[in-house]
């Protein structure tokens, strides 16, 4: 297998700070490693719900907590929120409206946008005022201008949500912080458990690719693309 390759993280600071929230995921995963062998990286902190402090987006203490106990710590050039819920052991993606219940409805919301949210009211305070990255993946799917298939609805709508949360977030931290970046991120199909019932074996590309295409992404960002809802290529999707 053809390693990786390194991201490109000049546009940092020196010695920049770095926060991975879903970090015993997939994508989390191969972030915290990328990060973690980053020369220009001095302090590289993975959050999951085993870890301490742990975040666990069914437990909203959980989530205001963890960001109390890092405040200490100083302030973070980049934060990316990996989480992400698509099936589980008791549902798969609604294919008609005959599927929908409160059950799966919720239990998406919560993951993909209401824990998200509060990573939003709670993290965004710790964002460096030098330069800053905030990312949350969201998916091209959460695209109501590209559906052009239907089905997955309580994906679709989670992460549609969640895109319309990042943009109106963008607009109140531009006027404390100008100089911070909140992006919603699309990761593309990356071969991990939440794209395995779905060929994600076969189609999708390795962690550690993605990861590191979703970096030089964000890393050719400036001020001016907060609120934006990018590809792992860096291009604009549509909301």
């Amino acid at each position: 297998m053809t390693p990786a390759l390194a991201p490109n993280l000049s546009s940092f600071p020196e010695g920049f700070r770095a926060l991975v929230i879903g970090a015993s995921g997939g994508i989390g995963q191969a972030m915290l490693q990328h990060l973690t062998r980053e020369p220009r990286c001095s302090e590289v902190i993975g959050l999951h719900r085993q870890s301490s402090p742990h975040i666990d987006f069914d437990d909203e203490a959980s989530i205001a907590s963890a960001a109390d106990t890092l405040r200490a710590g100083g302030k973070f050039h980049l934060v990316i929120n990996a989480a992400g819920l698509l099936h589980s052991g008791s549902f798969m993606p609604e294919k008609k409206l005959g599927d929908l219940n409160y059950d799966q409805l919720e239990a998406t919301f919560r993951t993909n946008t209401f824990g998200p949210a509060l990573v939003l009211r709670h993290f965004t305070p710790l964002l460096h005022a030098q330069r800053s990255v905030l990312a949350l993946l969201s998916a091209k799917v959460g695209s109501i201008e590209d559906n052009r298939l239907g089905g997955w609805y309580s994906y679709r709508a989670s992460k549609a949500a969640l895109n319309m949360l990042l943009i109106t977030a963008a607009i109140e931290v531009k006027r404390s912080n100008p100089q911070a970046l909140l992006v919603s991120l699309h990761p593309g199909t990356v071969n991990t458990g939440l794209s395995k019932p779905f060929k994600g074996e076969q189609i999708g590309r390795p962690a550690l690719d993605a990861a590191c295409d979703m970096l030089n992404a964000l890393t050719q960002l400036t001020p001016a693309d907060s609120g934006s809802f990018l590809s792992y290529t860096g291009e604009r999707l549509p909301w």
